[in-house]
C-alpha cells in the first residue's frame, strides 16, 4: 500500500495544470450505454475511479478504447454488443458512481443489475432517490442478496421531485428519461456544472433536454440516440485544492486550465481570508502575501460552498488567525480528518456537524491515515506547512479523484514523494487511533 512522505516548509511557486473532472467524466462514460454508436469523450482524468469504470463497462461487453501519446487523455465508448447488464460488487464496490449505470441500462436494455455502491465511508448516500425516480419512470425495482435490480419495456415520461438535491440522483434520472416515451420534468434538481457537463454531452447524442443547471429539467425523449464526442469540464475541485495548498503555503500559484465561474464560493472565501485572487481566463493566481484570517464556512449545494472542499479548507483554517467554524450540511460523517489533523497539532473540536477551527497553531509532521478521498487532500495540505516529515497512509483513496498529485506539487516546490510498502521500518510505522 503506497504512502505519502511529505517534508513541510516550502511555498509553492509556479504553474500548475487542471485535470478534466472524475465527478464529469464518470456519468459521461455511463452515458455511453445509451447508444450503439461511438461516444469519444476527450480530457479524461487518469485516476482509479476512471479506470473502475473502464473495467466496469468493459466487462458489460463494451468496446473501451484508450488513448495514447497526447491523446492518452482521451476514451472512446462503443457500447454496441452489450452482453452482460450487471456491475458486480467486485466492480463497484470502491466508487459510489456505480449507481449512475442503473438509468441507462435500464433505459436502453430493458433490464439492470447493479451492485449496491462502495465508495468513501463519509456518510450515507441512500440510492432511494434513484430506486423511486425509475420507479415513477415505469421501472420495476428488486433488492436481494445486495444487488438492485431493474426491469422496464420502456420507460415512460413522468413528473419526478426529489426530495432532496442529489447530483449522482439527477444524472442517473437524466439519462434514463432521455429514452423514455414523452416528456419528463425533473424538479428540485442538483445545479452543479457536471451535471450541466452531462446535459450537454446527451444533447449532442440527440437528446432533448432542457433547463440544466437550474431547479427544473425537462426532457423530452426520443427513439434512439447516436455517437457523439465531447470534451469533459476541468475539475473544480482538484483546482480549489491547489488553490488552498498555494493560500496556505505563503506562495505565488497560477491554477492554469480550470473555470474560474464554477470555483466562486471558494475564491470569495480565499479573499475573506486575506488571500491575494487574480482570475484571468482559464487561470486563476493565488498570492499568500500576508497572514491567513480565520473564517466560518458552510457547505451547501452548488452554488454554495462545496462539500467536497471542507476538508481541505479545515486544512487552511488551522494556520489562521482567530476561530473558523465549519459546518457540514451534506453528509453526516465528513470530519474523520479532524483526528488527524488533531494529531498534526491542529486545534480542532468537533461539536455535531460543526468544527471548531481555533487557527495558528503549529503543525509538527506525524504519521497519520486518510479515511477519503478529499479528507487525503487535507492531510497533504497540512503536511505542506508541517514541521518535519509527514507520512500518510492509504493514499489509494487520493488516487481516486487526483490525477498525479505528487507530481504536480513537485513541478511547483513541494517536497513529496510516493513510497510503497517495502520500507525501513522506522518509514512504516501506522497511524495510531487517538
Amino acid at each position: 500500500m503506497d504512502k505519502f512522505v511529505i517534508r513541510g516548509g516550502n511555498p509553492l511557486l509556479g504553474t500548475v495544470r487542471v485535470s478534466g473532472a472524475k465527478n464529469a467524466a464518470l456519468p459521461s462514460m455511463a452515458a455511453a450505454l445509451l447508444t450503439d454508436e461511438p461516444v469519444i469523450l476527450e480530457n479524461i482524468p487518469q485516476v482509479r475511479d476512471i479506470e473502475t469504470e473502464r473495467k466496469l463497462l468493459a466487462a458489460m461487453g463494451a468496446e473501451v478504447e484508450l488513448g495514447y501519446g497526447r491523446a492518452q487523455h482521451r476514451t472512446t465508448i462503443c457500447c454496441r454488443n452489450l452482453s452482460s447488464p450487471e456491475a458486480s460488487y467486485d466492480l463497484v464496490k470502491t466508487m459510489r458512481a456505480s449507481t449512475l449505470v442503473l438509468g441507462p441500462l435500464v433505459a436502453r436494455m430493458g433490464t439492470a443489475r447493479v451492485s449496491l455502491p462502495g465508495g468513501c465511508a463519509i456518510g450515507a448516500r441512500p440510492i432511494d432517490l434513484h430506486l423511486n425516480g425509475l420507479e415513477k419512470l415505469g421501472a420495476k425495482i428488486s433488492q436481494e442478496h445486495g444487488y438492485i435490480e431493474a426491469r422496464a419495456d420502456r420507460l415512460q415520461g413522468a413528473r419526478i421531485v426529489f426530495e432532496k438535491i442529489t447530483v449522482t440522483g439527477t444524472e442517473d434520472l437524466l439519462m434514463a428519461a432521455t429514452l423514455a416515451e414523452g416528456e419528463t420534468i425533473l424538479e428540485n434538481c442538483a445545479r452543479e456544472p457536471e451535471v450541466v457537463d452531462l446535459a450537454a454531452l446527451l444533447n449532442k447524442m440527440g437528446a432533448q433536454i432542457d433547463g440544466a443547471g437550474s431547479h427544473t429539467i425537462r426532457i423530452h425523449g426520443v427513439q434512439k440516440l447516436h455517437g457523439a464526442r465531447h470534451r469533459i469540464i476541468p475539475d473544480r475541485i482538484e483546482a480549489g485544492t491547489f488553490l488552498v495548498a498555494g493560500a496556505l503555503t505563503g506562495g505565488d500559484l497560477m491554477v492554469s486550465g480550470c473555470e474560474p465561474l464554477h470555483l466562486n464560493a471558494l475564491l470569495q472565501k480565499l479573499e475573506e481570508c486575506g488571500v491575494t485572487v487574480r482570475c484571468n481566463g482559464d487561470s486563476i493566481r493565488v498570492i499568500g502575501d500576508g497572514p491567513l484570517k480565520g473564517a466560518d464556512v458552510v457547505t451547501e449545494e452548488y452554488p454554495g460552498f462545496p462539500t467536497d472542499m471542507q476538508a481541505q479548507y479545515m486544512a487552511l483554517a488551522t494556520q489562521a488567525e482567530g476561530t473558523s467554524i465549519v459546518t457540514e450540511n451534506i453528509f453526516e460523517n465528513r470530519f474523520m480528518h479532524a483526528q488527524e489533523l488533531v494529531r498534526m497539532g491542529a486545534n480542532v473540536k468537533i461539536e455535531g456537524s460543526r468544527a471548531v477551527v481555533r487557527g495558528r497553531t503549529p503543525l509538527s509532521g506525524a504519521a497519520v491515515q486518510a479515511s477519503d478521498l478529499r479528507a487525503s487532500a487535507s492531510l497533504v495540505l497540512a503536511a505542506l506547512v508541517a514541521d518535519g516529515e509527514t507520512i500518510i497512509d492509504r493514499v489509494y483513496h487520493i488516487d481516486r479523484g487526483y490525477e498525479h498529485i505528487e507530481e504536480k506539487l513537485r513541478g511547483v516546490g513541494a517536497q513529496i514523494r510516493r513510497i510503497g510498502e517495502l520500507l525501513p521500518r522506522r518509514m512504516t510505522a501506522p497511524a495510531v487511533a487517538s
